[in-house]
């Protein structure tokens, strides 16, 4: 091993690469951290893409189930004047039977 002291050119030039070094891992460190602060953006997006659409799902559903009773209530009213039509040409029917029996 060689127990030399180094040149001031020496040192000066492993300051300089240092430096260097120095400046180029800095760089790296803040493209680093640009890229976790946009991963973080992106996450947060997706937490909000997930919460709107999981409120959503809930909303249709919820209309999904008005529907059906709204489409069972007209349903329901069909089958009740479609009963009070039949009723009333029962009731003319059997009035015309009596009627020409002549009671």
């Amino acid at each position: 091993m060689n127990d030399s002291p180094i040149m001031r050119a020496e040192h000066e030039e492993f300051v300089r690469r240092m430096e260097e070094e120095h400046k180029r891992q800095n760089a790296r460190i803040g493209n680093v951290e640009k890229a976790l602060e946009q991963s973080n953006k992106l996450l947060v997006s997706v937490e909000k893409l997930a919460l709107n659409m999981e409120t959503m799902q809930k909303e249709q559903k919820d209309q999904g189930e008005r529907l059906e009773k709204l489409e069972g209530r007209d349903g329901e009213m069909w089958r009740k004047v479609v009963g009070h039509v039949i009723t009333a040409v029962i009731g003319i029917l059997i009035g015309f039977v009596f009627q020409r029996i002549g009671m």
